[in-house]
């Protein structure tokens, strides 16, 4: 997991990281208080430098308030939680 950019972020921000092997690789955002708020990828991918782009909606699309985001990155054994900004 090699972090998001920018942070503090608005109205999108990218979060990068690298598999070292094919698998399965979820990486979602939870709010404050622990609350899902968004799954922005849930499959197979391939090993490599990966890119995903946040623009602080939720799994139904609709726009997030201003605050501190935590984003999780699981991939086989490997789990990481980092934390961003989001401010409008």
């Amino acid at each position: 997991l090699l972090g998001n950019f920018p942070n503090p972020f608005n109205p999108t921000t990218q979060i990068k990281f690298l598999l070292p092997d094919d698998g399965l690789v979820t990486l979602k955002i939870y709010n404050v208080t622990g609350q899902l708020v968004r799954t922005l990828v849930n499959e197979y991918m391939s090993h490599g430098s990966h890119t995903l782009e946040w623009n602080a909606t939720n799994d139904n699309g609709f726009n997030l308030p201003t605050g501190i985001y935590f984003y999780r990155l699981q991939a086989g054994s490997f789990v990481k939680t980092s934390k961003m900004i989001y401010m409008k």
